[in-house]
This record gives structure tokens, sequence and C-alpha cells, in this order.
């Protein structure tokens, strides 16, 4: 069994404001494995940034273990908590780097120049460091804007130059803390193609903090669901997809596939609004090899049910096909009963949505 690079064991972080008790992590146990793409979603104010700070323990947790690439950072039990020396924790920070929304930037120097103070208490010569400079503009493609200073650069190039200052110390870990957010869906998109990218040829671990469940789906392998401070659910990316538990799970994920606008507007429709007795609105969802035409086919062919797909989206993630339809489905009480157990029995996730199953 693999040994996650990052373990976090019932963590709980409490604050204490005016007489006043915050809990703001409760009980958050989460293992990330070298290489994962790991995608933490909830909305502002849930824990997630508070989460990933107790990682490097900008923020020491009031409960629980951290174990970063085998080493105790903290356990709760022990009578002193922090079990790693200020100046081997630091040691340890430099290979974590990190990434915000606001990127950070010293404005008063240079892209090059932003970068290489990264270097500042590298071990590396001069040149070395220059060299090292040159290397990760070329990375993030942005060696022919060098010498220029953020505020001739756009969102997007910021970002980037973020990302090459947190690479700059050889990192194992990227923590990515809404590192997006304030950008277009456009650059968005392309920002979250260089994480991918550094992933896959550094085997870079990246912890993706976001309310985005787009970008999770974009290059996470693995998701959490955080809210008022706990894990409401976690698994593969395509787990979660395909078979979502939480009611904000399953609303993110409507964002995200944009199923949400649909679901609205086939709703208010007449086909749905006045379905007749007998009949049901359902979701079928999806994932494999399994495609529209043989789940609709079967239907008909095995129990005499007739399926109206109303709507249908495609997704690709971590390279399976995920569906998902709505359908308003037609035939006799039996074979309707029939039918939805054997979408079950084929893996096909099956939410009815109005009239009532057999």
């Amino acid at each position: 069994m693999t040994n996650p690079i990052i373990s976090l064991k019932n963590i709980d972080v409490t604050f204490t404001q005016k007489k006043r008790t915050i809990e703001a992590v409760k009980n958050v146990s989460i293992d990330v494995n070298r290489g994962d793409v790991f995608g933490i979603v909830g909305y502002s104010g849930a824990g997630k940034s508070t989460l990933v700070r107790a990682i490097n323990l900008l923020q020491v947790p009031t409960a629980g273990q951290v174990v970063v690439n085998g080493e105790t950072f903290f356990d709760g039990q022990s009578s002193k908590g922090v079990q790693i020396k200020p100046k081997d924790l630091r040691d340890r920070r430099r290979k974590i780097g990190m990434i915000f929304q606001h990127f950070n930037l010293l404005n008063e120097r240079t892209v090059a120049e932003n970068v290489a103070f990264a270097l500042q208490h590298s071990p590396l010569s001069a040149n070395e460091k220059k060299a090292k400079v040159s290397e990760l503009l070329e990375l993030v493609e942005l060696s022919d804007r060098s010498e220029q200073f953020p505020s001739q650069l756009s969102g997007g190039q910021k970002q980037r130059v973020a990302i090459a200052r947190a690479l700059a110390n050889d990192p194992e870990i990227l923590i990515s803390d809404e590192a997006t957010s304030a950008l277009d869906p456009k650059t968005t998109n392309q920002i979250l193609a260089l994480l991918k990218k550094l992933n896959a040829e550094f085997n870079l671990t990246i912890l993706l903090i976001t309310h985005e469940m787009e970008a999770v789906k974009e290059i996470a392998n693995k998701v959490a669901v955080m809210q008022n401070g706990a894990v409401l659910e976690q698994g593969s990316t395509l787990d979660i997809f395909t078979k979502p538990q939480a009611p904000l799970t399953k609303e993110f994920i409507e964002t995200a596939t944009n199923q949400d606008k649909a679901l609205a507007a086939i709703s208010a429709t007449d086909v749905v609004e006045n379905l007749p007795a007998g009949q049901l609105f359902a979701r079928l969802t999806y994932s494999g090899n399994s495609t529209n035409e043989p789940l609709i086919t079967g239907l008909y062919q095995n129990f005499q049910v007739v399926a109206s797909i109303l709507y249908g989206n495609v997704e690709i993630l971590q390279g399976t096909e995920v569906g998902s339809l709505l359908v308003v489905l037609s035939g006799t009480e039996a074979g309707l009963a029939a039918g939805l157990d054997s979408l079950t029995d084929q893996g096909v996730t099956v939410e009815i949505l109005k009239g009532t199953k057999a």
C-alpha cells in the first residue's frame, strides 16, 4: 500500500474570538498520495484554506495529526503538539509551494526578480540562480517577459509568475489556494492546463483548493467536499461525479456540468409539470463504455419502457466517459420497476425527480 505524501488525521482547528468559539475545521481526515491532484471544494467559509494551512503548520491545529512525507509535523496527542524544530520546518516549507488568488507579487521587482526572490536562501550560486530563473520562466512560457514588471502583465501572466516562483525550490507539493478565482474562464483553463502539465511531467502533487467544481473536473483525480469545517464526502473524481451523496456535492456537480440550468428549464416544461400518472421524470448517470442508445434501447426491448430523452450531457473524467440523461419513462408499473432495477444492476445511477417508483 502506498504511503501518502500528506496524511491529515482527525484535524480540528478552533479559534476563540471575543469569548466566542469558532470551529473552523472539524475532525477532518485526508490522505493525499504522491502524484495526486487532490481537489478540496467548498464555498467560502467551508474551512478549506484553514485545513491546507495546517499541512505546513502556517495554521497549527488544535487537535489531530499532520504527517508529511512520512515525517510527523504535529501530533495533538503529544504534550508539545508541534513535533518539528523551527529551522527544520522552514526547510520543509520550501518543499511545499503555494499559489494564491491575488498572486502576491512584488510590484517593484521584475518578473525575473520575483522568481529569484524565492531563491534568496538557496545554496545555489548567482549564475545557477540565474539559470534556474530562466528555466522556470521558460517552463511557464514567460521567457519574453522576464524584464517586465507585474503592472505590465495580464492576470494569467501574473499567476504564471507566481507558479514559477512557487516551483523555484523544486517542491514536491504545490498548494493552489483559489488560484484561478480571479481569472476569466479562458485564462483559468490555461492555468489549469499548466498545472496538469506540471503534475504529469514532474509527478508534482497538487492540492487544488477551490469553490469551482469545474476546476476539479478538469484536472483532479480525487476530491473532498467541505462544508462548515467538515468533509461531507471524498473519493475519486469519477466516483464523486457519478455517485454524489451529499446535497451540496450534487449542487456543485450540477453547476459544473451545466445541468442546473438544463434541469430548471426542463422542469418548467409542460411535459414535466403535467407528468401523467404512470410516468417518471428521472436522471440517469452512467460511466464507462455504456452509451445512450444501448441503455434506452434495452429498456424498450426488455421491459417495454419508452424513454423520452429531454437532455443529454457527456463529460470525460480521468479518461472515462461520464454521461447524464434527463428522461421521461413510460411503461407498466412492473416494467418500470424491472427496468430501473436493470439499470441499477448495470451501474447506472437512477434518481427519480418526479413521479413515484413502484
